[in-house]
């Protein structure tokens, strides 16, 4: 992994250059990469925290929490994470995801009597997870032993040292329907605005 400074982070200009593709980077958008992620006075600490996060997995931010309106870099971001850990460090797992993703999983896993595979995929394969809008989880019919579900994952996932950033188009505290402990799980590291 590359070693960032703050003078590094300071500095809006990428850091990095894009190197071959590693099995890890499957699941990435090849294009969506620090390097190309044009960074403003409205997504610098956003960017900062992503790179920082990046550099050093469960060593700065663990959660990170990025949010804002659609189409302002969020999902890129996340992207970025995952093609800057997976090209500096090829042995750490990445797994890029979204809330509908994840809940279709844990759905099929209960239907099939396979939970315990879902439990061992999310909480132990990984050692950086990437989850983008995590907003979708709220809404929907039967959230509570899903909801719990999920926290109990991310709770397994930061005892363990292991990354989570996850993105949303709403403030921890802004998303309606979603479980208080995990508001405060969410908001107990690190929230960028976007």
């Amino acid at each position: 992994i590359k070693k960032v400074d703050d003078k590094d982070l300071k500095n809006t200009k990428p850091i990095i250059e894009l190197r071959q593709k590693t099995k890890n980077q499957s699941n990435f958008i090849p294009r969506f990469t620090f390097e190309n992620f044009v960074v403003g006075s409205n997504n610098q600490f956003a960017y900062a925290s992503c790179l920082s996060v990046a550099a050093r997995p469960s060593k700065s931010y663990n959660p990170l929490f990025i949010f804002g309106r659609s189409a302002l870099g969020k999902t890129h971001l996340l992207h970025a994470i995952g093609n800057y850990v997976s090209q500096y460090s090829p042995s750490t797992n990445v797994l890029y995801t979204n809330g509908e993703k994840f809940l279709n999983e844990y759905v099929k896993a209960i239907r099939t009597g396979m939970i315990e595979d879902f439990r061992k995929k999310f909480r132990e394969s990984y050692d950086v997870i990437l989850i983008d809008d995590i907003q979708f989880i709220a809404g929907i019919e039967g959230k509570g032993k899903f909801q719990e579900e999920f926290f109990h994952t991310i709770a397994f996932l930061q005892d363990h040292n292991k990354q989570v950033v996850i993105a949303s188009d709403k403030f921890p505290d802004e998303i309606t329907g979603l479980d208080t402990r995990l508001k405060s799980r969410f908001s107990s590291g690190l929230i960028c605005d976007i």
